[in-house]
């Protein structure tokens, strides 16, 4: 058997001597950084909208909620692809595009953590002795729906790198 051919190792060198391993993680830099921002943002900016949409309950909260209807209609990938097509192909506008394809779903999630959480003991308590509607967002909402937050965005951090991955080959990226 011929131990010195690399057709078969996973991880190692190629025929040329080069690391397989360090080749990989230097190409995936890009889409991993482009991933994690694009998630960290639209995560950010969905959990804001969730929070106070399922927080207030408000005519602004309705309008927030039909625009995100209205993004949910379109498919991700055409919605991302013309966003990029609008603002131009480069990394920034990518991690835009992306962000603005992921805070529906973020803010879904985090609206209906909220709108259950709003009716707990704690934040009756908290109105009760007179706290602020920002006391109890940041301090008592807030940190009881972060688990379905840190969920989502562990989730969605990969659709993220296969959208962008897909957009780059589009020639968009």
């Amino acid at each position: 058997a011929d131990t010195d051919s690399c057709d078969d190792c996973a991880v190692g060198t190629d025929n040329f001597g080069r690391d397989i391993l360090s080749r990989t993680l230097w190409g995936a830099r890009v889409s991993v950084f482009v991933g994690i921002a694009a998630v960290a943002f639209g995560t950010f900016l969905g959990s804001a909208c969730g929070l106070v949409s399922g927080y207030c309950g408000s005519r602004l909260a309705f309008l927030v909620q039909r625009a995100m209807d209205v993004i949910l209609a379109l498919p991700m990938l055409v919605l991302a692809m013309t966003v990029v097509s609008l603002l131009g192909a480069s990394t920034t506008n990518v991690i835009i595009a992306l962000s603005i394809v992921l805070i529906p779903g973020a803010n879904r999630i985090v609206r209906g953590s909220v709108l259950s959480e709003k009716e707990s003991q704690y934040v009756l308590a908290a109105r009760a002795i007179g706290c602020g509607h920002g006391r109890i967002l940041f301090r008592h909402l807030l940190p009881n729906v972060m688990a379905p937050i840190i969920v989502l965005a562990s989730i969605t951090l990969g659709f993220a790198i296969l959208v962008e991955s897909s957009l780059s080959f589009l020639g968009l990226g």
